[in-house]
């Protein structure tokens, strides 16, 4: 990137937002499992995903201001969404990296675990994630993204339309009847 003009550098930030928006929209639910550093590229590409695990050894942080540049993958957008404002304008005007305790103090990572245990934990969350009715799990990120892009009545709107959606499935049907007669669920994801 060092020798970029301008065109170039827009085509290679339109290129790479390309990549972390599909992963963001992605039906499936994608779990980040950061166990190093997840610095500039490699902190937008772990917020473009829904969950974040981190190991105690990882450092997050986009530190492009210190190399002339802004965020060129998402971080502008994605990590004030994620921490608040006044904490991604504090670390991208910074260019701080922070320790994976803090990211998890101000909601950057959903949970730190120990690096030998970071792999079963993401499996494990994966896991919970796939117990349960998949057409349910894929309306409710949706509606999650677009709510975030929209006021609170434009969001609820998406709500209700996917909740709605969900009452003309098999598995709505298994979840209700399994949850009445106390036995165990067995979806069939449609």
């Amino acid at each position: 990137m060092k020798d970029f003009n301008a065109v170039e550098g827009k085509k290679f930030g339109v290129y790479g937002n390309s990549i972390f928006l599909a992963i963001e929209n992605s039906v499936k639910p994608v779990i980040a499992a950061v166990n190093g550093f997840a610095l500039g590229g490699g902190n937008e590409l772990a917020l473009a995903c829904d969950m974040r695990i981190a190991s105690s050894k990882a450092k997050f942080g986009q530190p492009e201001v210190g190399l002339g540049i802004t965020p060129g993958f998402g971080g502008t957008q994605r990590l004030p969404r994620v921490v608040g404002a006044a904490k991604a304008k504090e670390l991208i005007l910074t260019g701080k990296a922070i320790k994976a305790d803090e990211a998890l103090a101000i909601g950057l990572v959903n949970k730190v675990v120990e690096p030998e245990a970071l792999m079963d934990e993401a499996f494990a969350l994966a896991n919970a994630i796939c117990a349960n009715a998949q057409i349910a799990v894929r309306q409710s990120k949706a509606c999650i993204n677009r709510g975030l892009q929209t006021d609170m009545a434009t969001g609820v709107a998406f709500e209700a339309e996917a909740f709605g959606l969900c009452f003309a499935t098999e598995d709505q049907k298994e979840g209700m009847t399994a949850f009445v007669e106390k036995r165990d669920k067995n979806f069939k994801n449609c």
